[in-house]
Formats: C-alpha cells, sequence, structure tokens
C-alpha cells in the first residue's frame, strides 16, 4: 500500500477547499491501488481508458461516502463547498489523464454528469453510520459499475471481488486519510 501523508505541516489553518484538494488525491492514490489490486488478482483491463474508467468509478464511490462522512459533521454550506471542490480537483486529474490517453477534449463534463448520477444513485442506498463504512448495497452498486465497464470477461467474479474486498480497501485508504485532515474543520 502506498504511504500517503495525512495532516498538513506548519501552523495555517486550511480552508475546506485546501482539505478538499487533499481528499481529493487520497481518493485518487485510493482508486489507483484499488485498480491495481484487481489486476493483481487476475482482472484484466485491456485499455489505458478501461483503467480510466474504472478509476472513475471508485472516485464517484469514494466521493460519495466523504460526503456521507461530512453529514452532520459539516453545516450544509461547508459541505457542500467541501464535495464541489473534491469533484473538481478529481475532474481536473481526470481531465490531464485523458488528454494523454485520448487526445484533448473536454472529458470533464462527461464526468460531472456521471458523477451526479452515480451520487444519486448511491444516495438510495444505505449506509452503515455506526460502523462509518460503505454498506453491502454500496459496494455491490459500485462492484455492478466496475464489472459494466470491464467487459464481459471478468463480469463474473469482480463484483464479489469489490463487494468483499476492494470496497473496504478503498473507504480504509480514504478513511485514514480524511479523519485525520478533516476532523479540525468538523470542530469548528
Amino acid at each position: 500500500m502506498a504511504r500517503i501523508s495525512k495532516k498538513w505541516w506548519g501552523n495555517k489553518e486550511k480552508s475546506i477547499e485546501d482539505n478538499a484538494s487533499a481528499i481529493a488525491f487520497i481518493a485518487w492514490r485510493a482508486a489507483q491501488e484499488v485498480l491495481l489490486n484487481l489486476e493483481n488478482s487476475d482482472f484484466q483491463t485491456d485499455t489505458l481508458k478501461q483503467r480510466m474508467d474504472v478509476i472513475q468509478e471508485l472516485l464517484f464511490f469514494l466521493t460519495h461516502i466523504a460526503d456521507r462522512w461530512s453529514y452532520g459533521n459539516l453545516d450544509d454550506e461547508k459541505r457542500q463547498t467541501f464535495i464541489i471542490s473534491m469533484a473538481k480537483n478529481n475532474a481536473r486529474t481526470l481531465q490531464s489523464s485523458m488528454e494523454d490517453i485520448d487526445g484533448v477534449k473536454d472529458y470533464k463534463q462527461n464526468y460531472f454528469d456521471l458523477l451526479n448520477q452515480r451520487l444519486s444513485d448511491y444516495s438510495e442506498l444505505p449506509y452503515d453510520g455506526d460502523k462509518e463504512d460503505s454498506s453491502f448495497q454500496m459496494r455491490a452498486y459500485l462492484g455492478a459499475c466496475i464489472a459494466e465497464v470491464m467487459g464481459d470477461r471478468n463480469n463474473k467474479w469482480i463484483q464479489d471481488q469489490v463487494v468483499e474486498i476492494e470496497g473496504f480497501t478503498a473507504t480504509d485508504i480514504l478513511k485514514k486519510g480524511f479523519m485525520s485532515l478533516m476532523k479540525p474543520a468538523f470542530n469548528a
């Protein structure tokens, strides 16, 4: 597992946008780690675009999880600022990566459209707030979304892998950084 810093250096108070940028980076790294785990478990990706589609699905899931963790800990305005900033940071990273893979064009709009759809879908699913973790249904939905972008060859078992292992891996990576970076904002 990659080492990710979970604290800010220096004494300057960080804005919600600063924290969102850091959490977006952690989410990106968590998505990369899960993708690598999937590939090391013999779930093959055939193209760089397909790899980015898997990362994108993981980012949607992690953005929703971050929003669930923020609910009740940040006022509505700060929570909205945080999630929008996180989404914009991930969209910028995706834009840059996709330009290297598939040429220069606007990838952000499709990202935001699909993000809004996924966030709406995830919001309808139960959440295990006591454990501050994703529910089985949320991980199953993530697994179904990843199975769809991975194609028929991997469809049979990848959902089980995501539900039983990789969904937890992603949230565990995000949680460590999220809780230490956001705790000061929760107390404000």
